[in-house]
């Protein structure tokens, strides 16, 4: 089994808190990594439709008959039992008595957000972080086959056709996911939807063109893009909020959480044919940006992620914010270091100066060739040496 760096985390959690929430996208190897450190708790998946079916008849039992030491998988098959934990665990008030997971995000429902409140720890296992691969030396040699190959463990552990799993991947979710989770009615509607988001990834969202290429309105389209988010399939990156008094985007960007999946919506079929892509900066954009957040999910480390760009085409790809500190970061598909990878670093820094309301911490630009450049108030690394980054990071 590929060793997982949330792990560390996991079990500090576990002895906090009553219950920890584990979720994630389907097949990012929840279910792996809490079999593998709880080997001593009961298990049992809902997915499993006598479980399933058990445990809707009386739940109030089942929980009575395993209030300790219990993993309970796809919880978001039974919302109710999150009632029954909660009372459980304030009467038992023991620590790290359940352990939830699900490949639904448990935070965007209002009932049971409220239901563990104060009593849950969250966390989102992402597909493996390029660091977990290089430890393995399971790291692809090229960015391309990186980019192309995504980071599903199951690629990774078994021999199998890249393509072929992103299309059973695709066809079990769109087939089976989404009919638990939505009304969708018409779902090769939802398909093309789906590779048009793709073919927007790392631009920003707008949803009246996607509307139109896809033939609904407008609210569905924010309906479906909830709904992939909701199973961590897409994630929406935010503009920068802060105020310095000039006119500036407001709409988010698009990135797929597995750029795997991304490159098989785009019909691209061979790591040779992404070098040569129109989008093959969006998704090596998309790519750093989930190494990123993979990075922070790990290590539990406090902060936001976010983007800028003003009305006159300043930009800089992803600002980490942590407070009053602020890290930015050009990401560049080219392998030729070239001193305009500097420019937008060069803006914020003068931006945030005038603004004095954060410091800028030191800038990096990650591209995709090999040379390394450490400056003053800026670096150049590599795609695939990114703990030069992570090491800015504040972790508490």
């Amino acid at each position: 089994m590929i060793k997982r760096e949330i792990t560390t985390r996991i079990n500090r959690l576990k002895t906090q808190f009553p219950v920890l929430a584990v979720t994630g996208p389907r097949q990012s190897g929840k279910t792996t990594l809490l079999k593998e450190i709880f080997p001593d708790y009961a298990y049992y998946n809902l997915e499993n439709p006598e479980t399933l079916a058990k445990v809707e008849h009386d739940p109030a039992t089942f929980i009575r008959e395993n209030q300790d030491r219990v993993i309970i998988d796809e919880i978001q098959r039974i919302p109710k039992l999150l009632s029954y934990i909660q009372v459980t665990v304030d009467e038992i008030k023991k620590l790290g008595s359940f352990i939830i997971s699900g490949s639904e995000n448990l935070l965007l429902s209002e009932k049971i957000n409220q239901s563990l409140a104060g009593r849950a720890a969250y966390i989102t296992l992402y597909p493996l972080s390029n660091q977990e691969l290089q430890v393995e030396k399971l790291l692809k040699p090229t960015i391309y086959e990186q980019i192309f190959t995504g980071s599903y463990p199951f690629l990774y552990s078994h021999d199998v056709e890249t393509i072929g799993y992103y299309d059973q991947y695709i066809a079990t979710y769109a087939e089976r996911d989404l009919k638990q989770i939505s009304n969708i009615i018409n779902l090769s509607q939802f398909r093309k939807f789906f590779a048009l988001l793709a073919g927007r990834v790392g631009q920003l969202v707008n949803l009246t063109t996607l509307a139109n290429d896809t033939g609904v309105s407008v609210t569905t389209i924010e309906n479906w893009i909830s709904i992939l988010e909701a199973s961590y399939l897409v994630i929406r990156l935010q503009p920068h909020f802060k105020n310095f008094g000039k006119r500036h985007i407001k709409s988010p960007k698009i990135y797929f959480t597995d750029t795997g999946l991304a490159c098989r919506l785009l019909g691209i079929n061979s790591p040779t044919q992404l070098k040569t892509h129109y989008l093959l900066g969006g998704l090596f954009e998309n790519m750093v940006i989930m190494e990123v957040m993979k990075h922070f999910s790990n290590n539990g480390i406090p902060g936001k992620l976010f983007f800028f760009r003003d009305s006159n085409g300043q930009e800089v790809d992803l600002v980490i914010d942590q407070g009053l500190k602020q890290i930015p970061i050009e990401i560049k598909s080219s392998g030729t270091f070239n001193t305009d990878f500097y420019k937008g670093l060069k803006y914020w820094r003068n931006l945030m100066a005038d603004s004095k309301e954060a410091t800028t911490d030191h800038g990096f630009v990650i591209y995709t060739g090999e040379q390394t450049i450490n400056g003053a108030e800026s670096s150049l690394i590599t795609w695939n040496s990114l703990d030069k980054l992570f090491s800015q990071i504040s972790k508490v």
